[in-house]
């Protein structure tokens, strides 16, 4: 399939996304892991949190910045994000008459792992980056378009989602980034060990962590984690650490209205001091006045 084929599937991905997005927003759907996005509104820069998955757009376009290196993906070019990482984001291109529509697919490592024991083979070094974008792939979107319009028939989604999610995840390990997903499959590389790290930090985010108990849980030293970890995502564990948790602050402030004290107190802060001041650096505003924006702002809650 050409360049016009692939433009073919991206117009029928877009309509698909606009078929099953009512109004502007963020929206979770009917099949696990699979995530749209529409919205006819610029974005500010917004800090936000990317699981690994892929993320096709088929309108408008979209800038990320990670560990201090900024990337731009549009129709013409999809993102792989390897990792869970916070990111700083904003739309760049969308208007009402041609809102920003994107999908978002999060792996599924159970598939990743069966898939890599399926092909065997030896695992190849790489040293591509965790997050990459790459030029769009008719046979990836194609099967993209057939994810999203399961949605048209619920009663299809339990029997064919995993199929068509295992067919997109195959085309992604042969494909450019094939090497960096196989060397996050691959049980004792870094990049498998510090996913592992990601993976406990994430779940005790609002507590507070020893790096020699994480390092241990990824089978790693206390030194190399905080090598490998830098490496690989730009942030120090901690860093890592200190930006999920005003994320979730942030989130429980506009979506559950908690005050920026009690919102504080849940992620773990002990001193309001120290909190308004790392979410003042994080986000460019003090607590209260941050959600009031976002409040008149709903655009820039939403730029992935």
């Amino acid at each position: 399939m050409g360049e016009q084929g692939c433009m073919e599937k991206i117009a029928e991905l877009a309509q698909v996304i606009e078929r099953h997005v009512a109004g502007t927003g963020f929206c979770a759907t009917a099949i696990p892991r699979l995530s749209l996005i529409h919205t006819d509104h610029l974005s500010i820069p917004t800090p936000v949190v990317y699981d690994a998955g892929l993320c096709l757009i088929a309108q408008g376009a979209n800038r990320v910045l990670i560990g201090g290196r900024s990337v731009v993906y549009d129709a013409a070019n999809y993102l792989l994000v390897s990792v869970d990482l916070p990111a700083v984001c904003n739309i760049i291109e969308a208007s009402p008459d041609k809102p920003y529509l994107c999908c978002k697919i999060d792996f599924d490592p159970t598939i990743l792992a069966d898939l890599m024991v399926a092909e065997a083979g030896e695992v190849p070094r790489t040293d591509l980056p965790v997050v990459e974008v790459y030029p769009s792939d008719s046979d990836l979107i194609d099967a993209a378009c057939r994810l999203v319009r399961l949605l048209d028939r619920p009663e299809t989604i339990g029997a064919l989602a995993p199929l068509i999610e295992r067919e997109i995840l195959y085309r992604l390990l042969t494909g450019p980034h094939g090497p960096m997903l196989r060397r996050l499959a691959t049980v004792g590389s870094h990049l498998n060990q510090v996913n592992r790290a990601i993976t406990v930090i994430r779940r005790r985010f609002d507590s507070q962590i020893r790096i020699d108990e994480v390092a241990a849980e990824a089978g790693m030293s206390p030194s190399s984690l905080h090598a490998h970890f830098k490496a690989i995502t730009g942030m120090t564990p901690l860093e890592y650490q200190k930006q999920l948790r005003l994320q979730e602050a942030r989130r429980l402030m506009l979506v559950g209205g908690a005050t920026a004290g009690t919102a504080g107190f849940a992620v773990g802060y002990e001193s309001p001091s120290q909190f308004s001041r790392e979410y003042r650096r994080l986000f460019g505003a003090p607590p209260r006045q941050d959600i009031e924006r976002l409040h008149t702002e709903p655009a820039a809650v939403m730029a992935l």
